[in-house]
């Protein structure tokens, strides 16, 4: 697995670390969760906005 050196706040990273505690999980896992989810969501976002623009589309067409 590759590795990815980050910067972030001490106090961010400290949060990261209780959440992951609290989920009992490693820090690395909680980041790729949230990365993934982030990911997700942005194809998702970018699917309704493409069938938004296709819909303006047709309608302009017709």
């Amino acid at each position: 697995m590759a590795r990815v050196l980050i910067s972030m706040p001490e106090r961010f990273l400290d949060e990261i670390d209780n959440v992951a505690a609290g989920e009992n999980r490693s820090r690395s896992e909680l980041i790729r969760e949230a990365l993934r989810t982030y990911m997700h969501k942005n194809r998702v976002r970018n699917t309704a906005m493409a069938n938004a623009n296709a819909e303006k589309l047709m309608a302009l067409l017709d």
